[in-house]
């Protein structure tokens, strides 16, 4: 199964559900990209991750364009709240789903605050795409 997972800058949301998702099922085949790809993972994402035993920081921030071409079982939106529109897959696709967050880079306040949001969108990505996962298993 190929599963494209997609958002805006592919430097934490997708690449945390990528993370996760590989995670559960090592013969999936799971990729991430952004429309507008940052180039770069966050940090903040990578470190959250890694207290998960899962390391992201080999991952990298694709364009969207580089798979436009390929044939997809899933593409799976991850943008969150009304301030974002969640990109749109113009490839070869049987399923597009969307699974919202909010994006904890956009978290402001003190660095207890922001660390605080980066632990609960990573904790809901987690929780969504398990049973995201599951659902494919029946």
């Amino acid at each position: 199964m190929k599963i494209l997972i997609l958002c805006t800058g592919n430097s934490c949301r997708s690449q945390m559900a990528h993370g996760f998702l590989q995670s559960f099922d090592p013969k999936l085949e799971v990729y991430s990209a952004g429309t507008e790809a940052s180039g770069k993972l966050n940090e903040k994402a990578v470190q959250v991750m890694s207290e998960t035993g899962i390391d992201i920081s080999h991952h990298t921030s694709d364009s969207v364009e580089q798979y436009l071409n390929d044939e997809w079982d899933y593409v799976i939106t991850v943008c969150g709240g009304a301030n974002e529109s969640c990109p749109t897959f113009s490839g070869k696709v049987k399923h597009r789903i969307h699974i919202g967050f909010d994006d904890p880079s956009h978290a402001q306040g003190t660095d207890e605050f922001i660390w605080s949001e980066f632990h609960r969108v990573r904790d809901e990505i987690k929780e969504r795409f398990f049973q995201f996962y599951q659902q494919l298993q029946q």
